[in-house]
């Protein structure tokens, strides 16, 4: 199965998660409610929102696809991002809707179903 398009890769990754460390912010855009993105109670399943407890570095801050728009996290605009969804299109969205933003350094991780890409940076 190829990645869907501005996914990028696991070697993309890898070195932006390295090279970020401590400063590195992830943005779990998937949506909860069954009614508005069935889709993502898939990959919730396999991978549970961010919490205290669970992925630390990660923040859940929902894209709309019928505003096309999300909540900004509030961190500089050069904070180094990844966001990502269930499969990485709405990660393009939102990461397209940061950079519209102002923010400077954001890459698509895809999510869960990209598990090569998802090994790279969804336990942070």
């Amino acid at each position: 199965m190829s990645r869907k398009a501005g996914v990028s890769s696991p070697e993309e990754l890898k070195d932006f998660v390295s090279k970020a460390g401590s400063k590195l912010l992830v943005v779990d855009v998937r949506n909860p409610d069954a009614t508005v993105e069935p889709g993502d109670q898939k990959s919730l399943a396999v991978a549970p929102l961010p919490s205290d407890a669970q992925r630390p570095q990660a923040v859940h801050l929902i894209y709309d696809r019928e505003t096309k728009s999300m909540p900004l996290p509030d961190v500089d605009k050069d904070t180094p991002i990844i966001t990502h969804c269930g499969g990485g299109g709405r990660g393009q969205l939102a990461k397209e809707f940061l950079m519209e933003n102002g923010f400077t350094n954001v890459l698509n991780g895809g999510g869960p179903k990209e598990t090569d890409c998802w090994n790279e940076f969804g336990s942070k």
